[in-house]
């Protein structure tokens, strides 16, 4: 649990770049700060906000799952924007996906969030996963019964179960005892309908047919889906055996890009010329999130705090610099991009050369590196023309006073005191009329002044 402090709460998991892998999130509140208002705050992907985390029952757990494809050696999962109680997290699960698993088109611009992953016709309340399923997806019982969730269902629906093995290497590769389960509408029917969990939205959506039944004489299920509202969704009938092929094998078909409502009602209903109602053996609809870009100054930034994650937590902070909150030794721009433009890294006990990651930071208006022990020369920063305040004093820097100093058309302070700075002074800096300290560098001099020496 963490403050609700306005800040926010990272934890980065390293990943292979390109890879694509399931992410999971669960919250148990079970009221354990002792207050009477329930948690509500942000979850975050990086600088993308996934879903609000809103606690109704302190018994119930609340889980957010997403599929992802790593664009970087790192994943960051917030928390942050607390409106009411703290923050707080119970687990987090990273599992690698099979590089076949839930690809799409728009997976380097969106990722998926779970809104809804069920087994139908399941012999007990309890979820399959591990070891079951190899990728520990949680496939959630349809006996499971609670407010919104897969209510009105038609008359006539009944389970059917094999212990016969299914075939399902292929496709999303759903788990075989998943598949070994199924509710038919004997009646011809089955309806369904339920709360997706952040929609209304452009979504992934398939469903997972195997006829499991056996029958005496030759016997035909073909059926069609039907969404009030949505006629362009209903696609060619489905015909399990024919389109398997033949039985105890994985049908899956559905849509990459499908809108749904947040309230989705949907019917599987047969055909005048099916021997048997529809089959359902389970489902999964995923809406896209779309990724936001974040600062541009996050990989510089990201690289510079990577040099001291041994120094202190504000070194491990994760996350965008800059959204949904700025690192506490940060200030950034708003617009019309997240920038970052004040970095404050005094006494932090760095050592080594300045951070080169600055050089990149072309937005930056002041920079503190003070009371470090800091070595090497002085960067160039030519490229950040909105400098205006510079703090490198007690430190132990080396080399000239840079040129290029005297050009930064902003500059208004520029501390160099007590380093081991030598050479000479630009005039252009003593010209400027700026706040300038670099007395404690004894090998400093001013331009200008005649020395005579006595042989």
């Amino acid at each position: 649990a963490f403050p609700s402090d306005g800040a926010k709460h990272c934890y980065a998991l390293p990943v292979a770049t390109r890879a694509r892998y399931l992410l999971r999130a669960t919250f148990l509140y079970a009221g354990f700060d002792g207050d009477d208002a329930f948690p509500e705050f942000d979850l975050y992907l990086g600088a993308t906000r996934w879903s609000p985390v809103v606690v109704y029952d302190g018994a119930r757990l609340v889980t957010r799952e997403a599929v992802v494809l790593a664009q970087s050696s790192t994943v960051s999962v917030c928390l942050s924007n607390a409106t009411t109680g703290r923050p707080f997290i119970s687990t987090l699960e990273l599992r690698p996906l099979n590089g076949s698993l839930y690809r799409t088109d728009a997976e380097a611009r969106a990722f998926l969030a779970l809104a809804a992953r069920i087994n139908f016709g399941a012999p007990s309340p309890d979820p399959v996963r591990y070891p079951d399923d190899p990728y520990d997806r949680i496939w959630e019982s349809d006996m499971v019964r609670r407010a919104n969730y897969l209510v009105d269902a038609a008359p006539g629906t009944v389970n059917v179960s094999t212990d016969k093995p299914v075939f399902v290497a292929t496709s999303e590769r759903p788990p075989e005892k998943v598949m070994q389960t199924a509710v038919v509408g004997t009646l011809g029917e089955l309806t369904y309908r339920l709360n997706l969990n952040g929609f209304p939205g452009d979504g992934w959506a398939f469903s997972y047919f195997a006829e499991i039944e056996e029958s005496v004489v030759p016997e035909t299920r073909k059926f069609k889906l039907f969404i009030p509202g949505l006629p362009d969704v209903s696609k060619a009938t489905v015909d399990v055996g024919e389109n398997a092929p033949g039985k105890l094998r994985l049908y899956q078909p559905g849509y990459y890009n499908v809108s749904l409502p947040f309230v989705l009602s949907f019917a599987f209903r047969k055909t005048n010329d099916s021997s048997r109602g529809p089959i359902l053996n389970a489902f999964e609809i995923y809406k896209y999130v779309e990724i936001e870009p974040g600062s541009p100054d996050a990989l510089a930034m990201a690289s510079l705090a990577s040099r001291y994650t041994s120094l202190g937590d504000w070194a491990n902070e994760g996350g965008d610099p800059c959204w949904p909150s700025p690192w506490s030794w940060v200030r950034c721009s708003s617009e019309p991009q997240l920038r970052v433009v004040s970095i404050n890294l005094s006494g932090k006990n760095l050592t080594g050369g300045v951070p080169p990651e600055l050089v990149a930071l072309s937005f930056l208006a002041e920079i503190r590196l003070d009371d470090n022990m800091l070595t090497g020369p002085i960067p160039d920063l030519a490229a950040s023309s909105n400098l205006s305040i510079i703090h490198f004093e007690n430190n132990q820097l080396t080399g000239s006073v840079p040129s290029y100093l005297s050009s930064l058309p902003k500059l208004t302070e520029l501390y160099l005191q007590n380093n081991k700075l030598s050479g000479y002074i630009p005039k252009a800096l003593k010209s400027r009329g700026i706040i300038f300290n670099y007395a404690g560098n004894m090998d400093l001099k001013r331009q200008g002044i005649k020395r005579s020496t006595t042989w």
